[in-house]
């Protein structure tokens, strides 16, 4: 719980445990022992001692290591305990009769949660496990506060949310979710690095936003006295340097739209976003294949992930199906050429509910949300988009009505967002003007007017396809997480009661 929700015999009993704390720590100081030095030498890690414990005992070779103590126990002259680093924990053993009596007076103010380093010797207890035999040791940092009750187990996620750093100390499963999410981006930068994309940086703070269909956070330049936007994409950027001359570019961005939280949605965010020249949204299909089967050999020993019981396979190929067939597939309506008033009909017979006054796409973008996208488990592509749901991307080829757009689909939600992109600037023109009239009828998520991307559209852009990432979604599927709060550090909460 948080300070602000103990009890009043809460808050006095872990007063008293801090003050217990602090004074142990200027006991330290008193004895000359620094609380909080400089530096520390760590030979070793906890895996490092696991791994080559049979060379180290036989060499009795010293070891030094860094951590955290998470268990301590005391049989008069000696003591037993528990040091984590990042990579395990290790038992370590001290003894009064070899640390000596004034160093041993020092150790015994070491409490759990404390970080400390500790040099000796390995070697097996007799019940076999694996200890240091501690020769000297340092206080790293004096832990004022104690860790939760039950070391083990932290499980509120009210805590663990507003205060990662607790989750991370006691929950080593935690951890590795944001191994996971780590190797993750780095094997999907080196895939498309070996595919001869260059990554780039693109603006944050943008003059007007563009690239996604949502509301964003303002913020003011004092020194140009204008107001200013987080970017909700990068696609528009990433755009004009492929008119620049550059042929295939990539970038990891955080992006921000301000919109409501729920289990996939988090204000700020995580994007891939990638676009190469001259290929199209067929090649792009195949890519992503290729793309999520090698994350997937090299996050798994088997290409095969489990997510809420089931298990999913990644390997070539997908199941494709169009947008309008998985809506028809689904509720058995055609919603192919139905009017804005058939579509709000139809959707009310299927207790899909909308607001009086919300446009076609908006209307169609809801029933497939509600009715489709849970069921889509096994990673799948629902392509060939309405019109009016994908205002950057090119006319379909043969299709009058669509455009050429796919979204890749897995465990229920969608993971990315790919089209072949549109590089008529006339018809870029009409669209964002068709985006400004729908903002006019209230729509605040309809596409800005971008008069400078048109600009350089009309320089000449190369056709070309673009792909959009959720890395968030993507490390949810990977690590088995039921919500993007559990594979974000630090994810957006409601302020604390009782703070400003």
């Amino acid at each position: 719980m948080t300070d602000e929700n103990r009890t009043t015999d809460d808050k006095q009993g872990f007063e008293k445990l801090r003050r217990v704390r602090v004074e142990k720590m200027e006991k330290l100081r008193e004895i000359g022992c620094n609380p909080y030095p400089y530096r520390f030498d760590v030979t070793h890690r906890g895996e490092d001692v696991i791994r080559d414990e049979q060379r180290l005992t036989a060499e009795e070779a010293d070891v030094s290591l860094a951590g955290r103590v998470m268990s301590l126990r005391g049989h008069g002259k000696t003591m037993f305990g528990h040091l984590e680093d990042a990579s395990d924990r290790l038992q370590f053993y001290v003894r009064k009769d070899v640390l000596g009596d004034g160093p041993y007076a020092s150790f015994k103010l070491v409490e759990v949660g404390d970080i400390v380093g500790i040099r000796g010797k390995v070697f097996r207890t007799k019940t076999s496990e694996l200890t240091v035999k501690v020769e000297s040791f340092d206080v790293l940092a004096k832990a004022l506060r104690p860790l939760p009750e039950k070391w083990h187990g932290l499980t509120d996620k009210e805590i663990r949310y507003r205060q990662r750093y607790l989750d991370l100390m006691m929950n080593r499963e935690v951890r590795d979710v944001f191994y996971t999410r780590s190797k993750l981006v780095e094997t999907m930068r080196q895939f498309l690095i070996s595919k001869g994309f260059l990554e780039v940086e693109t603006p944050i703070l943008q003059p007007l936003y563009g690239g996604a269909a949502a509301r964003p956070f303002t913020t003011h330049h004092n020194a140009l006295d204008m107001q200013l936007y987080l970017r909700i994409a990068d696609e528009l950027y990433l755009k004009r340097l492929l008119v620049g001359g550059f042929e295939r570019v990539f970038e990891f961005s955080k992006d921000f739209r301000n919109e409501g939280i729920d289990r996939s949605h988090n204000p700020e965010f995580t994007m891939m976003e990638c676009y190469a020249a001259y290929l199209d949204y067929n090649d792009y299909m195949d890519m992503v294949e290729e793309m999520m089967q090698v994350i997937a050999a090299e996050l798994t020993e088997t290409g095969v992930v489990t997510y809420g019981g089931h298990e999913i396979d990644f390997k070539q190929p997908w199941k494709r199906v169009t947008f309008f067939d998985s809506v028809l597939q689904a509720t058995g309506v055609d919603f192919r050429g139905l009017s804005v008033e058939d579509v709000h009909a139809e959707a009310a017979r299927l207790d899909v509910k909308l607001e009086p006054d919300v446009p076609i796409s908006k209307a169609l973008d809801e029933v497939f949300s509600e009715l489709v996208e849970p069921k889509l488990i096994q990673p799948t592509f629902v392509y060939d988009y309405p019109k009016e749901l994908s205002p950057l991307a090119k006319d379909h080829r043969s299709e009058p009505g669509l455009v050429e757009r796919f979204e890749p689909f897995v465990c229920g939600f969608e993971v990315g967002n790919a089209f072949s992109e549109l590089n008529d600037p006339i018809e870029q023109r009409r669209r964002f003007e068709e985006q400004a009239a729908f903002r006019a009828q209230g729509d605040d998520e309809a596409h800005m007017l971008d008069e400078d991307y048109i600009r350089a559209m009309e320089c000449g852009m190369p056709p070309a396809a673009g792909l959009g990432i959720g890395i968030d979604r993507l490390t949810m599927v990977f690590t088995d997480s039921r919500s993007i709060r559990d594979v974000i550090f630090f994810p957006h909460m409601r302020p604390e009661e009782g703070r400003g």
